[in-house]
């Protein structure tokens, strides 16, 4: 990696679907046939700081800023997500942040098993991201949705879950690596409580999960508005820093 490479960062996988991703600040322009945009508007709290930096397409690292996933999730349009939100907060205590967008929009949990093309950037990306220095932290991941359609989608949830923490702590070499995934707050009514109930319930050594239900939603009722995606970034850096954090290495818990 020809990169800046900071000294010392804590790095964190950002993975999961369009939440992750963000969408934050995307609208339709109806005077430009209704294309997507983003209205380019970053929250304070998603400032870039000279401490903050992301594994872009190319696994070079490079400065962070909004959209984190501009160049991951490049079929969709990007806006703000929780990455930045959340490596500002984690940032004062951890010092230099190092983020790996992963997530793409519109991805079921069995597009990231084993062998699929996602999951195997994810992983190859994971590994890049270290071979500078600086040390593996967490997993944060966002995805359910698209698993909400149908039964059979959302019975199947946990048991793919399950093995998706399993394969990516084997296959990084970290058997103990922190992951904190969101419980979904949209999705199909038909069998969102399904997925959830497997989110909430997951009860694995190192993972935790942090409820985005009572998050305000855009008008689509499916993304997080960009206040949302801060106040998720800050939850998800609580949920870091409380159960991860120097005091308290190897706990566990459901927040």
């Amino acid at each position: 990696m020809d990169s800046l490479t900071p000294d010392a960062k804590q790095i964190f996988i950002l993975s999961g679907q369009s939440n992750m991703a963000g969408r934050g600040g995307v609208f339709r322009d109806h005077h430009h046939h209704n294309r997507q945009q983003w209205d380019g508007v970053v929250p304070s709290e998603c400032q870039p700081h000279p401490s903050i930096h992301r594994l872009d397409a190319h696994l070079r690292w490079v400065p962070a800023r909004e959209p984190l996933h501009a160049d991951i999730d490049a079929k969709k349009v990007c806006g703000v997500g929780p990455g930045m939100a959340f490596a500002n907060k984690v940032r004062e205590c951890a010092g230099e942040v190092g983020l790996v967008p992963c997530a793409v929009g519109g991805t079921a949990i069995k597009e990231w098993a084993r062998g699929e093309h996602l999951y195997e950037s994810m992983v190859k990306r994971a590994r890049e991201s270290v071979k500078g220095g600086g040390e593996m932290k967490g997993l944060l991941w966002y995805q359910g949705e698209s698993d909400t359609s149908t039964q059979h989608d959302a019975d199947a949830y946990e048991g793919n879950m399950v093995k998706l923490i399993e394969n990516v702590r084997q296959d990084l070499d970290l058997p103990w690596l922190p992951i904190i995934q969101v419980a979904i707050v949209s999705g199909d009514n038909k069998y969102m409580e399904k997925v959830r109930e497997a989110q909430l319930g997951m009860e694995i050594p190192n993972v935790v999960c942090v409820d985005a239900k009572g998050l305000e939603l855009k008008d689509d009722h499916l993304h997080l508005t960009t206040k949302s995606q801060v106040q998720l970034g800050h939850m998800l850096a609580d949920a870091y820093l409380q159960h991860f954090g120097p005091s308290e290495p190897n706990s566990h818990a459901s927040l």
